[in-house]
């Protein structure tokens, strides 16, 4: 039974005539009554008592008009819902990231979500990198990307993905030929950096300070094109995931070493205020997210 007809039923009940129907639904009494005439000859019984003054439903017309009013109103209920789910599909983002390595792949990430999400705006913000945690407290940004899970009420933490930082030095570094670099080789090394402090360094967090090692030299270079170069001319040795340097064309001359036996393994974070993950735009960016880095 087509929706028209329930349109039709509920009007002229509540109407009381097809006259006065006839205003409201926009349609001659003609074409409604030829309407009505064709739905009864399909159920096979009429609808509506007919008089002079006052048309009154029939006990089956009663039936379809409770029917008819359910239909709309749950037509109305849907229409709202899908409607408040627009517009919270519509919102600004601010994004962080403590490791300066995801600004090589965020920009890309951010062109995929414009094409399939052209209501979401994302702002990247390089800032202070090592304070992104108190900057999503202070509202300043509104997801970080951290390898350290938080510990707040306020915040929530979501898992996307694990890599592993590898020591990078020249094939002719005296320690290439070891299977593993343990704490104690560092203490010789120079080791090239992106920035300072070194408490945002995961290598020197997780690795070196845990046992009590310093690197003999530390120089943070912003540009990992000159860290690279610095390698290939044997002059220092960085650590960093695979993934972060995949942009980047490698001399052949240039070595992956694990660091400590079972190597150095980390887990990146979405942080976000809980009281926000609600929110659909959110929820879109984060799922976007883990399905776009897991694949890579």
């Amino acid at each position: 039974m087509e929706l028209k007809y329930f349109r039709l039923i509920k009007t002229i009940a509540e109407e009381g005539s097809l006259a006065n129907s006839s205003e409201r639904l926009f349609l001659t009494q003609s074409a409604l009554s030829h309407q009505l005439r064709d739905l009864e000859e399909r159920l096979g019984f009429r609808v509506f008592h007919r008089s002079r003054n006052k048309w009154e439903l029939t006990d089956e017309g009663s039936e379809l008009y409770k029917l008819a009013n359910k239909l709309f109103s749950s037509i109305d209920e849907s229409f709202s819902t899908i409607k408040s789910i627009k517009e919270g599909s519509k919102g600004s983002i601010k994004l962080s990231a403590e490791c300066q390595s995801f600004f090589h792949f965020i920009p890309s990430f951010i062109q995929k979500m414009g094409i399939l999400y052209p209501e979401i705006n994302i702002e990247v913000t390089l800032g202070a990198t090592h304070q992104t945690i108190s900057q999503v407290l202070s509202n300043e940004i509104d997801i970080a990307i951290v390898t350290t899970a938080p510990e707040s009420d306020e915040l929530l933490s979501i898992p996307v993905f694990k890599d592993e930082i590898y020591a990078i030095m020249h094939r002719e570094h005296h320690l290439n030929n070891l299977e593993y670099l343990e704490a104690s080789h560092f203490s010789d090394f120079h080791l090239l950096i992106n920035s300072f402090p070194l408490e945002g360094v995961a290598v020197y967090e997780q690795f070196l300070k845990p046992n009590k090692i310093n690197p003999k030299k530390i120089s943070a270079i912003p540009f990992t094109e000159i860290t690279l170069s610095m390698i290939e001319a044997n002059m220092g040795v960085m650590c960093a995931p695979k993934w972060q340097l995949a942009p980047f064309k490698l001399s052949k001359e240039v070595s992956f070493k694990r660091i400590g036996k079972n190597g150095l393994k980390r887990t990146h974070f979405l942080v976000i205020q809980k009281k926000h993950r609600n929110k659909k735009y959110i929820h879109d960016f984060i799922s976007s997210f883990e399905e776009d880095f897991l694949r890579n």
